[in-house]
């Protein structure tokens, strides 16, 4: 059952509709934990220690961090491959241009698949930026999480990668958020117009929740 709801286009579309929203419940909960670098050196680092200590003492320490990340590689490997499988499926049934032109979709759908694929890039440079320390600039301190990131965007590449890559990510969401509605059956001719508001408005505060980071230490606030 499983395979046969898989092989289908509208099996497809539900894993990519639920993955996406399991991304965007971490994405939610992981904006509001990077604010807490403007409340101090102390907060910031006490909050990243805590992320490794949830569950103690019944889950062992970074047995509930680590059970976060399985979770969110199996959501990304399924949301990336059912697009890919999707775009091929669209292309196979599609081989030749229309002869008359589409309207065109707005700007965010039109730039869904390359910016799938700058967020799938932005998500290896910054786990080895940040979590790893392999590509940090000014000399990863690890258990210094605050440090790590005032450096990271102390240098002009380090901002440029992560906004270009959060702009991606607000685009993304805007479409996404309301087209995993359409395919769960969440969408009616009642309820479109609120979807999109929600589609708009959380993927506003989420570019702006994460900008801010980046902003802040360029700005001194963060230093």
């Amino acid at each position: 059952m499983a395979r046969t709801v898989w092989d289908s286009t509208v099996g497809k579309k539900t894993v990519m509709a639920i993955s996406g929203l399991v991304m965007l419940l971490y994405l939610v909960a992981h904006m509001i934990g990077n604010l807490k670098i403007f409340f101090g050196t102390t907060e910031f680092n006490e909050y990243a220690h805590w992320l490794r200590t949830v569950g103690e003492p019944f889950m062992h320490y970074e047995w509930t961090l680590w059970l976060i990340r399985v979770v969110l590689v199996v959501a990304v490997v399924a949301h990336a491959v059912s697009a890919f499988q999707l775009s091929r499926r669209g292309i196979k049934a599609r081989p030749s241009k229309y002869v008359h032109k589409r309207k065109r979709a707005d700007y965010a759908t039109r730039t869904m698949r390359w910016g799938g694929i700058i967020l799938g890039l932005f998500i290896v440079w910054h786990i080895l930026d940040l979590t790893t320390g392999t590509v940090h600039s000014g000399g990863f301190e690890t258990g210094k999480p605050y440090q790590n990131v005032v450096d990271t965007f102390s240098t002009w590449y380090g901002n440029t990668i992560y906004i270009a890559a959060m702009l991606a990510l607000g685009l993304h969401i805007r479409h996404g958020f309301w087209s995993a509605a359409q395919t769960l059956g969440a969408g009616s001719r009642t309820r479109d117009r609120a979807l999109k508001t929600t589609a708009n408005v959380l993927a506003l505060l989420l570019t702006i929740g994460f900008v801010a980071v980046p902003v802040g230490v360029m700005t001194g606030v963060v230093s």
